[in-house]
Formats: C-alpha cells, sequence, structure tokens
C-alpha cells in the first residue's frame, strides 16, 4: 500500500514539474512574440524616419536634381508601401538603399557636407540608417529566439503558440551608403 502512495506521489511531482515547465514556456514564448510585436512597429518608425530625412535631404536643394529626383520617387515609394506585406515592403526598402547608395556617393557627400544644413541633413541620414539597420537586426534575432521555442516539441504538442502566425524575419538590403559610413 505504501508503494502505491510512493508512485501516486511521484506521478503528482512529475506532473507538477512538467506543468510548471509547460507555464514557463508559454510566458517566454509570449514574451518572445510581445518583442516581435515591438521590434516590428520600431522598425516600421524607424524606415518611416528614414525615408522622412531621405524627402528632407531631398528637398533641400544641396543635391543636383537628378539625385534629388531618384531619392524623391525612391522615398515616396517607401513611404507608400507601409501598408503593404512585409515581403513587398523589404524590396521597396531595399530599393531605397539602393537609389541612396548609388546618389550618395563620397564625392557627393563631400559636396554636401560644405554646408551646415546639409551637414546636419546627413547626420540625421546617417543615424536614421543606423537605427534600421539596428532594429532589423533586433527584429531577426527575436524572430530567431521565437523559431527556436516553437520548433521545441512539447510546445508543438501541447501548441503553446496557439494561433499565432510563424513569424518571418525581415531580410532587406540596409548597407549604409558608401559617402556615410564615416558618419
Amino acid at each position: 500500500m505504501t508503494a502505491l502512495w510512493w508512485w501516486l506521489g511521484v506521478g503528482i511531482v512529475v506532473i507538477a514539474l512538467v506543468g510548471f515547465y509547460l507555464s514557463m514556456t508559454a510566458g517566454r514564448l509570449d514574451r518572445l512574440h510581445q518583442r516581435i510585436d515591438t521590434s516590428a512597429l520600431t522598425l516600421d518608425g524607424h524606415l518611416l524616419r528614414r525615408s522622412a530625412t531621405c524627402l528632407e535631404l531631398a528637398a533641400s536643394g544641396l543635391l543636383d536634381p537628378a539625385t534629388s529626383l531618384v531619392i524623391v520617387e525612391a522615398a515616396h515609394e517607401s513611404r507608400r508601401a507601409s501598408d503593404r506585406d512585409d515581403a513587398e515592403r523589404a524590396l521597396v526598402e531595399s530599393n531605397l538603399t539602393a537609389a541612396l547608395g548609388a546618389a550618395l556617393d563620397v564625392d557627393e557627400v563631400a559636396e554636401v557636407d560644405i554646408d551646415p544644413d546639409g551637414c546636419a541633413l546627413l547626420d540625421d541620414l546617417a543615424a536614421s540608417c543606423r537605427r534600421v539597420e539596428l532594429s532589423r537586426r533586433f527584429h531577426n534575432d527575436a524572430v530567431r529566439a521565437c523559431r527556436q521555442v516553437r520548433r521545441q516539441r512539447l510546445v508543438r504538442l501541447f501548441r503553446l503558440a496557439g494561433h499565432t502566425p510563424w513569424p518571418e524575419t525581415w531580410e532587406m538590403d540596409d548597407a549604409m551608403p558608401e559617402g556615410l559610413r564615416s558618419r
């Protein structure tokens, strides 16, 4: 009879430990999903700020008209793409990065840098580009961590993620333009 109680006690302890583990994992998964949502919103804000800074630089009259037009078109398309799905928006944002890379070479930046307002605009643009790069990294790190937890066998078995869609990384070209790398 005592062996029965002993096995029953062991069973209750095992069930309690598994329940505690599942509860902790579900909480961790929830925090990771919140972190993904927060980092996606932060990235969105930084992308919008970068496009606004590009528009401001292009409208300043410090760049030649052809360069300004290329930057304005790419930045305007970037601002309009905020309602599109992530893959399409990443392509548009990569196009803005390519336009900035083509327009802001070392010589062009040196010419704009002479003007004090131009120097401030270039500093703002460099900071915006850096923030976009860091925000994308943080977002992708959160997605990788969430995916790692969601791949665990018990998480899948007990459906701890519920009906939350599978998180996706944000893949885009966010390289700093050559002329702005020294800032």
